[in-house]
């Protein structure tokens, strides 16, 4: 194994070392090269959200799989932790609006290159959150709120609000636990939370932004209080009035259906912050997901979606449903581990368990609210251990009757025969390898005679073409937990 590459540009597309949420993607051409620009928060404080500083990663368009990291592209002024950026560029300018002081207080700084150094801080106007909008017409917009959506144009300085164009409430909000009185701007079914980030696509304004969901989504696994969603809401001009639109990214893992019909997420949800952009002719959704037991170091993800306006100017995104070729209704996009590898990722190299999108205990029970939210950590339910170095980054307790699941890894045409896995696996514990879903064929299983790092199975067939994958854990003893690091096929 050791002559293998690793698998790089999957989900998450970072180096799992890396722990970039709330990216905000751009494309820009600079120096006659166009690249795909991410700009987020950094959760380097491990005990809490973020960090004071912001780094900038970019992709070739044509290689959207190779990221470079330029290092940090600012530290906050006041030494605080910066939250939610975002970056656009006008004229020859770029604009960072950086969230300093857990994001009370939105900084302008500027640079002349898209990576940084970013400079000269300068106080705006803007709240929480904030997400810009630069108009073909060269007019700017920003967005910016927590429970509630607030938007104006700003003036020519990029920092000040035209004071005539505010629109409070611009879409309606949410109405978590904690807001104890209705406003006259809930909407529950559709309600904003945070993460403005207003984009312009097919002629619609689109406003990209974190949901609460404050009721039950059986379908989804949800039926308790849940902001793992990003969803959006459009309109014919960037300061009118706006339409609900739907859901195109939840954070929750592949969701399985369960024995009584409803969903069951496989992966422990968190908040969510991103956007759409669109990179060559493919648009994509960008989104974060937590690692660990808590939300402090969330790792960058990503999604193709589809995008299609009806017959009456009515844009839908994410997965799309159509009749007689028509759009008639969108959802969330499938949580994948290939990211921009849409071939699936490639079985002949070297491929860590970090990049599962399912982990399942086998027994129906939820593997991810209490624990996502801090309240039950003396639970040990499958996770990936966050890494700050290295290549891989492990699933760790995994119990017996476990599932850990990757979506979709590709097998080619003269296919494998046998799969080596690399971890931590206790005497007598049985490994087995489905294909398709993780109550599927199996294709190979083996149990180990001692206590063992390394396993190598041969399949019970070859297995070619591109195909979801799972390993299924049987551990004798069921207080004992394996760790599963890396895998590889032959």
């Amino acid at each position: 194994m050791d002559n293998k590459k690793m698998v790089k540009g999957a989900n998450p597309y970072m180096p799992l070392w890396e722990h970039v949420p709330d990216g905000e993607p751009r494309v820009f051409t600079y120096n006659g090269e166009t690249r795909i620009y991410l700009y987020g928060s950094h959760d380097t404080k491990k005990t809490d959200y973020c960090g004071p500083d912001y780094v900038a990663w970019s992709a070739p368009v044509d290689d959207p799989t190779n990221w470079t990291c330029h290092g940090i592209c600012y530290t906050a002024s006041d030494g605080g932790d910066l939250y939610a950026p975002d970056v656009v560029q006008k004229g020859d300018t770029f604009y960072m609006y950086a969230a300093e002081n857990r994001g009370s207080s939105i900084m302008l700084v500027t640079s002349k290159c898209p990576w940084g150094p970013f400079e000269n801080p300068v106080k705006t106007e803007l709240g929480f959150d904030p997400g810009i909008l630069v108009d073909d017409d060269g007019k700017v917009y920003a967005f910016w709120g927590f429970c509630e959506c607030h938007a104006a144009e700003l003036n020519d300085d990029m920092c000040t609000i035209k004071k005539e164009t505010v629109r409070r409430h611009i879409i309606g909000h949410s109405k978590p636990f904690w807001i104890k009185e209705d406003d006259g701007h809930v909407i529950p079914e559709d309600g904003f939370f945070e993460a403005s980030s207003p984009r312009k696509i097919n002629g619609k304004y689109v406003l990209v932004y974190s949901k609460r969901y404050e009721y039950p989504r059986p379908d989804l696994g949800v039926f308790n209080s849940c902001n793992g969603f990003l969803s959006y809401q459009w309109s014919d001009s960037p300061l009118g009035d706006y339409t609900r639109g739907g859901d195109i990214s939840f954070n929750g893992g592949e969701v399985i259906t369960g024995p009584d019909g409803n969903g069951i997420m496989t992966y422990q949800w968190g908040n969510n912050h991103g956007s759409l952009m669109k990179v060559k002719d493919q648009w994509y959704i960008f989104y974060h997901r937590q690692t660990g037991c808590n939300e402090y170091s969330r790792q960058a993800m990503v999604e193709p979606v589809d995008i299609a306006l009806d017959k009456d100017g009515k844009i839908f995104i994410g997965k799309i449903r159509y009749e007689n070729g028509e759009p008639v209704s969108s959802d969330v996009v499938d949580a994948t581990s290939q990211g921009f590898n849409l071939n699936g990722l490639d079985a002949f190299s070297l491929i860590s368990a970090g990049y599962t999108c399912h982990m399942y205990d086998g027994k129906g029970t939820p593997m991810y609210q209490d624990n996502a939210e801090g309240t039950n950590k003396d639970v040990r339910v499958a996770h990936i251990q966050p890494v700050y170095e290295g290549d891989s980054s492990p699933v760790v307790d995994i119990q017996s009757s476990a599932t850990i699941g990757f979506k979709f890894i590709n097998f080619g045409d003269t296919g494998a025969s046998k799969v080596t896995l690399t971890g931590s696996f206790p005497e007598g514990s049985t490994v087995s390898v489905m294909t398709d879903s993780y109550d599927g064929k199996v294709v190979a299983s083996a149990k180990t005679e001692s206590d063992s790092s390394e396993i190598t199975i041969d399949l019970s067939e070859t297995v070619t073409g591109k195909h979801a994958l799972y390993f299924g854990f049987n551990i004798v003893d069921s207080e004992q937990r394996a760790v599963f690091d890396c895998f590889t096929f032959d």
